[in-house]
């Protein structure tokens, strides 16, 4: 691992690089651009970008029409508003007539800290992974974070890029694997257990196979960064050429990554699923650190949900 980085400021700086090269990017916020980031696209293009204050209904319902304008717009604000506040309008005005809008949210899962339940989304992917027509993405870390930027920019229809708070370090993943939506990152081989991760929890089921494989055990870890649509081919063959799955997410374990594997694994070839997740609780105030050991989403969380199946 190198340098941990804000996917905020990654996100932000992207943006830019795209306003430079489009003049058809658009950027919509609700009163949070210096948390989201999308004040560096503001400060150079003041004339496309549209600053909407605490009326996020108003901000997805206008993002629509812009796009419905041939504009590619970028709508951010933290993920709690983005996907409960104004589902409504996510679901009606935007992904009903597929139109152009990535959906960018900040500040999602309980590693948001000190600001408590009532900002912690984590129930944000289940939300946006029943509506029809929308893609999740979730990175990783700050370079992946961009090459999801790009790629979201670069395809047609409406998305749902999740990003953390706090500082995340960049991984020494295998580079030459493309980023490419809808195709999982197989991180390293195993024949024991599979770990599914995305977004902060990828890290940690890194170190959680490190430490296994002290135990002697074989475990293959997979980035799956792309949520909807889901790598099936991924899941299928780690469901049939190892001896269980754990899936490692920073949300709830109902309707998110655990949910979609789960579904192909019922339907194609069922085996064992165990999920490292929120177990039907809300957010709550304090540290970072503490909160992810409150919830049980540690590397030493995922070791032991992973000798449950062995």
């Amino acid at each position: 691992m190198s340098e941990a980085l804000y996917q905020r400021d990654v996100y932000g700086q992207t943006l830019v690089e795209l306003g430079r090269q489009d003049k058809n990017v658009v950027v919509l916020d609700s009163d949070l651009s210096s948390s989201t980031r999308t004040s560096l696209f503001a400060k150079e293009f003041p004339d496309r970008f549209f600053n909407f204050g605490v009326a996020e209904q108003n901000m997805m319902a206008t993002s629509a029409g812009i796009a419905s304008c041939k504009k590619i717009v970028f709508c951010s604000t933290f993920a709690i508003f983005a996907t409960g506040r104004a589902w409504d309008q996510v679901r009606n005005s935007i992904s009903y007539s597929k139109l152009d809008v990535k959906i960018v949210a900040t500040h999602a899962g309980v590693s948001v800290g000190p600001d408590g339940a009532s900002h912690q989304a984590i129930e944000d992917i289940a939300l946006m992974r029943v509506i029809p027509t929308m893609k999740i993405i979730v990175p990783c870390d700050g370079p992946e974070t961009k090459e999801a930027i790009l790629a979201c920019y670069k395809e047609p229809g409406p998305f749902y890029v999740r990003l953390g708070r706090p500082k995340v370090p960049t991984l020494d993943l295998n580079k030459n694997i493309p980023f490419k939506i809808g195709k999982a990152k197989v991180l390293r081989e195993g024949k024991d257990i599979t770990l599914f991760a995305c977004g902060i929890m990828v890290n940690f089921a890194l170190q959680a196979a490190s430490l296994l494989e002290k135990d002697n055990l074989s475990v293959r870890v997979v980035n799956m960064h792309t949520i909807k649509p889901i790598d099936k081919e991924v899941v299928l063959d780690s469901a049939k050429n190892t001896k269980g799955i754990v899936v490692c997410e920073e949300h709830t374990v109902v309707g998110g990554l655990a949910s979609a594997i789960d579904e192909i694994v019922a339907e194609n070839y069922p085996t064992r699923v165990l999920r490292v997740g929120i177990k039907d609780r809300f957010g709550q105030s304090g540290d970072p650190e503490e909160l992810l050991k409150e919830y049980n989403l540690t590397p030493e969380d995922i070791c032991k949900t992973a000798r449950k199946i062995l």
